[in-house]
């Protein structure tokens, strides 16, 4: 009921961002049932125009360009939201840790997270994956460490904040735990942010694993995704062909959607007005 009142008292980009983002979960979770055909299936020729038996087209393979849309769905927004729940796990515990026990643990922490975020995040990405592989364990865990070290910035400039209230004080005082503190004086406090960042970094990381399957260390094929769909049909373009813009403008429609939900509750969370 909450939620419904709160929904109702929205702006209409907050309402146009959760219809594109439960639309896009949707697609993912009934992908089976609503495709027409099977993710591999070459069905036709390659590259045919829209037509009533394929609404999208057919790809550079003949597999009908609809079907790979809805698995690419799927696919690709699992594994993001996978990848940045990782992120936020390890990115958060360490900064909160790092900012609750402060001295030479913070300075270590603090200096590794540093030479980390010194290399370029794709060049880095792109070294990694080409040593431990391109399975999609391999994707998550690599792009799950490297995102986290933006999430340690944040959550350890909050946690700082926070540890230096009276009721962490009070806290250690009465004699409780370092994770104690981290778990139920420093996180619900450190929430509002963190809700926001995740927003943010999902987009990011979903764009990030979009653009390493453009470069072919992303989800490898068949199975479908949306940068590495792009890439396989660029060619379409020369020849006047739209085939690549569909999948391409889902990775743009799913990041605005995500961007008007995240610019909603961060209005939410600051307190301010219309």
């Amino acid at each position: 009921m909450a939620f419904l009142k709160l929904l109702r008292q929205s702006p209409l980009s907050a309402r146009i961002g959760l219809a594109i983002v439960l639309l896009n979960l949707l697609a993912a979770l009934l992908a089976p049932v609503i495709a027409p055909y099977g993710e591999t299936e070459s069905v036709a020729d390659v590259w045919l125009s829209s037509s009533w038996d394929h609404p999208l087209g057919t790809d550079h393979l003949g597999r009908d360009l609809f079907t790979r849309v809805l698995y690419g769905a799927r696919n690709t927004i699992t594994i993001a939201f996978a990848t940045t729940m990782l992120s936020f796990i390890i990115g958060s515990m360490v900064g909160f840790m790092a900012a609750a026990m402060g001295g030479w643990a913070d300075l270590i922490i603090s200096r590794i997270v540093d030479i980390l975020m010194a290399f370029p995040t794709l060049i880095f990405a792109l070294m990694a994956l080409s040593v431990v592989g391109t399975s999609v364990m391999s994707l998550i865990g690599v792009i799950a460490v490297l995102d986290s070290t933006r999430v340690f910035r944040l959550s350890r400039a909050v946690a700082m904040d926070i540890t230096v209230m009276e009721f962490v004080e009070a806290a250690r005082l009465r004699g409780e735990g370092l994770f104690w503190v981290m778990r139920k004086e420093i996180l619900p406090n450190a929430m509002p942010p963190l809700v926001a960042e995740f927003g943010l970094r999902f987009c990011f990381v979903f764009l990030f694993i979009a653009s390493l399957s453009f470069l072919g260390l992303g989800i490898q094929p068949p199975t479908a995704d949306w940068g590495g769909m792009v890439r396989e049909n660029a060619g379409a373009i020369t020849f006047g062909i739209l085939t690549p813009l569909w999948p391409a403008g889902a990775i743009a429609l799913l990041t605005v959607g995500v961007n008007l939900i995240v610019d909603w509750f961060l209005k939410i969370a600051s307190g301010l007005k219309d």
